[in-house]
């Protein structure tokens, strides 16, 4: 079984007063292994989900007037950035591992998303058919946050919100330490695959290309 490759003490990192004292931990200890699996997956993701996916890994300014509660791997649609595209990430925090799709407020396009979620909100219900997911937008990155399930007064208040000149989205699916330290890589592949249906929602931007296929 593949894992992930994380143990315990990445996720005491998290736990670390201080900016520079935590990102320290961060590069000594978890930013090498997301780098690592951002590199592995990608191609995986591309194969699955019959999308091109780059790597991009978490940046956190120094400007920040508290240390980053959690870091990441982002997979989205173009070489030269995530935050303008709706992407997929694999999140760690000191609550555990994280499969989310995201949007943020920087991102283009995000009155199209809105209008596709409205438009997609019947074909969302039956594609996630019952599965539960959680919200990450008011997350206190302390514990796991609850799941639901995905039923249309989700996504159609993720499309007002993301109607909003400030909205942005972020779901997904959590494990906790003890949790995340058994989870293998096709265990997360399986999750990004759930999250399928959004993303592509998420990342309409027109950069969005099939992979090559002569690679």
């Amino acid at each position: 079984m593949a894992t992930l490759g994380f143990v315990p003490n990445d996720f005491d990192v998290f736990k670390v007063e201080g900016f520079s004292a935590r990102m320290e931990k961060i590069y000594a200890h978890v930013r090498p292994k997301l780098i690592r699996l951002g590199h592995d997956l990608a191609p995986q993701l591309t194969r699955k989900l019959g999308l091109e996916f780059f790597p991009h890994i978490a940046s956190h300014s120094r400007r920040m007037a508290q240390p980053p509660p959690e870091t990441w791997i982002a997979f989205g649609p173009s070489p030269r950035g995530y935050k303008r595209h709706g992407y997929l990430a694999l999140c760690i925090s000191r609550a555990g591992l994280h499969a989310r799709a995201a949007v943020t407020s920087a991102a283009d396009c995000r009155a199209e998303i809105s209008r596709g979620l409205n438009a997609r909100c019947g074909q969302l219900v039956k594609d996630f058919d019952g599965t539960r997911i959680a919200r990450y937008e008011r997350w206190d990155c302390a514990s796991l946050p609850s799941p639901r399930p995905a039923e249309p007064e989700m996504f159609t208040a993720l499309a007002t919100t993301l109607g909003k000149k400030t909205g942005w989205a972020d779901l997904g699916f959590g494990w906790n330490v003890r949790d995340a330290l058994r989870l293998d890589r096709a265990e997360m592949i399986e999750a990004f695959r759930e999250l399928e249906p959004l993303y592509r929602i998420f990342a309409q931007t027109g950069e969005i290309a099939a992979p090559d296929a002569s690679r």
